[in-house]
């Protein structure tokens, strides 16, 4: 698939749910299932709760900031202070960024960059109605941020630089915008080997996180090539076997392609779900 037809067809995943107020997880207009990360059978503050955010930073959180897309929570894990300037890639309706500009203040900076014009009008009338005059959204793609060099302090992403079609790219960007001793708190999907080619052509699993994934040992070898010190895993899970046969996207490919449910199982043991951190040197 084409770098720009990866693009488009996440763009418009994407801006779907924005304007719907719906998880990926449901039908397109091809009546193909389609998902993100989540899992669709659940409400969204429940698969917020299983990702690791607590109920009290979900209650703080103006309505319709948190969609339910992420693998887990970055902010919890980024040692934000005051003052801190944060950048988050992929901001969605501004989940992370919320929760970031609670711990960096008035003094701090929050920047969420999302290239869905229609993420991004969600975004921006929560930031609104939640009354956060230290937060803005800018439009962007990840591979090209609109952020000035040596700037921000800090850097998270939940579940999207596996949905880039150039990651080295990206790591490459947000080593250029860090400032040195800058960090990066990334939650993301990688795998812990090759994915079927029903699974890597499939639409429907690239938007739902799966086969825009790379191998992990590949994902962290492009961090450090970039120029990243001190790479840390703080976690990785695989899918549970039970859960992923449940999953809407899993489902779709079953009934498409006539994968069985045995197939779909290996699968979910490749499939995991890494915390990491890394440091831009001094």
């Amino acid at each position: 698939m084409k770098k720009e037809d990866t693009k488009k067809i996440v763009r418009e995943n994407y801006g779907n749910i924005a304007k719907h107020g719906t998880s990926c997880c449901g039908q397109s207009s091809q009546n193909t299932l389609r998902s993100s990360c989540c899992s669709a059978s659940e409400p969204k503050q429940l698969d917020s709760l299983k990702m690791g955010y607590i109920e009290e930073e979900l209650a703080s959180l103006p309505k319709g900031a948190d969609l339910g897309l992420g693998c887990g929570n970055p902010v919890a894990h980024a040692a934000l202070k005051e003052g801190d300037t944060y950048l988050d890639l992929g901001s969605g309706a501004g989940i992370d960024c919320f929760l970031a500009a609670k711990k960096v203040g008035k003094t701090g900076k929050v920047i969420g960059v999302d290239m869905t014009p229609a993420m991004l009008d969600k975004a921006r009338e929560n930031a609104r109605s939640g009354d956060f005059e230290n937060v803005e959204f800018r439009l962007g793609e990840i591979e090209h941020l609109p952020v000035a060099d040596n700037s921000v302090d800090i850097i998270t992403s939940n579940c999207v630089i596996n949905l880039s079609p150039d990651k080295k790219a990206v790591f490459g960007e947000t080593f250029r915008v860090l400032k040195p001793g800058g960090r990066l708190m990334i939650s993301d999907i990688v795998l812990l080997k090759e994915l079927p080619d029903y699974i890597i052509n499939s639409i429907e699993a690239y938007v739902g996180c799966v086969a825009g994934a790379l191998l992990k040992d590949e994902y962290l070898g492009l961090v450090k090539e970039a120029g990243f010190e001190d790479v840390k895993v703080i976690s990785e899970a695989t899918f549970q076997t039970e859960s992923l046969l449940k999953d809407q996207v899993a489902q779709s490919i079953v009934n498409e392609l006539k994968v069985t449910h045995e197939e779909i199982r290996d699968v979910g043991k490749s499939v995991v779900s890494l915390k990491f951190s890394a440091m831009k040197p001094n």
